[in-house]
């Protein structure tokens, strides 16, 4: 990758590899990576107009050999060590927003889980406060 990414680029990333890992980007998980986009502090000053060149970037990553492993790494190495659960509670928003978690989408959260070193504890934290968030009524 030529052009280093900012945190907030990485973070786009994590949310586009939440909504890619499943082979399903729907409207629902789009709309929902903009909605954040929108609301969070951490995105305060990003050119929403970028979006879809960060996304694209992204997608060429993962398109690439061993696509994956390297846009962990870039999120890893882009990403404030504070900011990692940030980044973890991300991908568990874009994936719990179509209410359907997939095994790939498990296996993702993993992959980042272990890439980031967060602890469990937080992670089953995070986890649960999407369900609360989600859930029918």
């Amino acid at each position: 990758m030529s052009k280093r990414l900012t945190t907030q680029e990485a973070l786009i990333f994590v949310m586009v590899m939440a909504s890619a890992v499943d082979n399903m980007m729907n409207d629902k998980e789009l709309g929902r990576i903009g909605q954040l986009i929108d609301v969070l502090p951490i995105f305060d000053g990003f050119d929403k107009e970028k979006l879809i060149e960060v996304s694209r970037r992204c997608a060429d990553i993962l398109a690439g050999p061993e696509g994956l492993d390297i846009a962990l790494e870039v999120v890893r190495d882009t990403v404030p060590p504070r900011s990692y659960d940030t980044a973890y509670a991300l991908a568990v928003e874009i994936m719990a927003v179509d209410l359907c978690i997939r095994p790939e989408e498990i296996r993702l959260l993993q992959m980042l889980r272990d890439r980031l070193t967060l602890d469990k504890l937080t992670c089953a934290a995070i986890e649960h406060s999407a369900v609360a968030r989600y859930r029918p009524a």
